[in-house]
C-alpha cells in the first residue's frame, strides 16, 4: 500500500498523521500506510487510546503486543515493540520471554498465556484456560482487556503483513527466538 507523507496529505488524513506525530514524535510507516483509510487509522488510534486507559499497565500491554506479534509472525510489530520495550522498563530478557508468552511474574505469565491461547484458538479458549487465568488472579475486567489488546495487536499484525509495510525500526525476525 502507498506510504503517505504528512506533508502530502490533507483533511482528515493530515489531521490523523499530525496526531500520531505529536504523540510519538514521528510518524511510523504503519500509520503512513494505514491512513490510506482514515477510518481505519482513526479506529486503531481510538482503540489504542481506550485500552491505554484501562486496568492493564503499559508494561503488560507491551508484553501482550510482543506475545501476539510473535504468534502472528509479524516482523514489523515485533520490531516496533522490541524497540519500544526499554522505554517502558522491559529488559531484553523480558522481551524474549514475552515473545514466548512467559513471564517471571505469575499473573503476567497467566495474562500472556491467555493472550497466546486467544490467538492460537482464534478466541475459542477452553474452560481450563479461563480457569487458569482466574486462578492466577486475572479479573474479568483484565481478561476482557486482554481480548481487546489481542484484537488491537492482531489488527496491526495483519495490516502490516498484508500491506507489506517497510520496517522503520531495527528489524526483529519472528524466526530469531
Amino acid at each position: 500500500m502507498p506510504i503517505n507523507e504528512i506533508e502530502n496529505t490533507t483533511g482528515t488524513a493530515a489531521d490523523l498523521l499530525g496526531q500520531v506525530q505529536r504523540g510519538m514524535g514521528a510518524v511510523p510507516n504503519m500509520a503512513k500506510a494505514m491512513v490510506n483509510s482514515p477510518a481505519t487509522l482513526k479506529g486503531y488510534l481510538r482503540l489504542s487510546a481506550a485500552l491505554g486507559g484501562g486496568k492493564l499497565d503499559a508494561i503488560t500491554r507491551e508484553k501482550i503486543a510482543l506475545t501476539v506479534a510473535q504468534a502472528n509472525e509479524c516482523s514489523y510489530c515485533l520490531s516496533v515493540h522490541t524497540a519500544k520495550a526499554p522505554s517502558v522498563g522491559i529488559s531484553e530478557d523480558e522481551v524474549l520471554a514475552a515473545r514466548r508468552a512467559s513471564s517471571g511474574d505469575p499473573k503476567t505469565d497467566a495474562i500472556l498465556k491467555l493472550a497466546a491461547a486467544i490467538v492460537a484458538t482464534r478466541g475459542a479458549v477452553t474452560d481450563e484456560q479461563v480457569q487458569a487465568a482466574r486462578a492466577a488472579g486475572i479479573t474479568p475486567e483484565e481478561a476482557t482487556e486482554v481480548v481487546g489488546n489481542v484484537a488491537l495487536n492482531t489488527l496491526t499484525n495483519f495490516f502490516n503483513k498484508a500491506a507489506q509495510v517497510d520496517i522503520d525500526f531495527p528489524v526483529v525476525d519472528p524466526a530469531d527466538i
